[in-house]
């Protein structure tokens, strides 16, 4: 069954597709006769007459040209500050709903891969966190014992009465 839905839905995309591209191509044709009955509306040039009719002909031009050109820059002014609002109106939207952040996974890297990733090729010696380590010296320990040792001597000598006596006198 799966198969068979996937296997539909490709088909679908590809009927889509091809009725999409189906239409670009009648806007196209569309569009280039919008373009020849245009051209076929614009009078022909009538060059015949004197220099001086001529040159008032091409001043004509000239001016109307300077005026397609301002119409297309306030046109492309627009449609830059159209952007820029829409870019503005964007960040706004992102700003109000705040960023995602993305699920973090846990990562188990050794000291010497962190150093790595961190330091990236700067870091050559691998360091052993361990061998800083302080250690805890056998003598401490023993001094701890001897004072324990001592207080079981302590509590011995005073478990007879002989032991009672001297903490009376002494």
């Amino acid at each position: 069954f799966i198969d068979r839905a996937m296997g539909s839905r490709t088909i679908h995309e590809s009927l889509v597709l091809q009725i999409a591209f189906e239409l670009i191509e009648v806007e196209k044709k569309e569009a280039e006769q919008v373009k020849k009955n245009f051209m076929a509306e614009i009078p022909g040039l009538d060059l015949s007459g004197d220099q001086a009719t001529l040159m008032e002909m091409l001043k004509k031009m000239a001016h109307t040209i300077d005026k397609v050109d301002e119409d297309r820059y306030d046109a492309e002014a627009k449609v830059m500050k159209a952007d820029k609002e829409i870019e503005d109106l964007k960040m706004k939207v992102i700003e109000i709903q705040g960023m995602k952040k993305p699920a973090l996974k846990k990562v188990r890297m050794s000291a010497d891969a962190m150093l790595q990733a961190l330091l990236g090729t700067k870091h050559k010696a691998s360091m052993d966190f361990r061998a800083n380590l302080k250690e805890v010296k056998k003598e401490v320990k023993e001094e701890v014992a001897d004072a324990v040792g001592d207080w079981r001597k302590n509590v011995d000598e005073q478990a007879g009465m002989d032991g009672r006596m001297k903490k009376f006198q002494g």
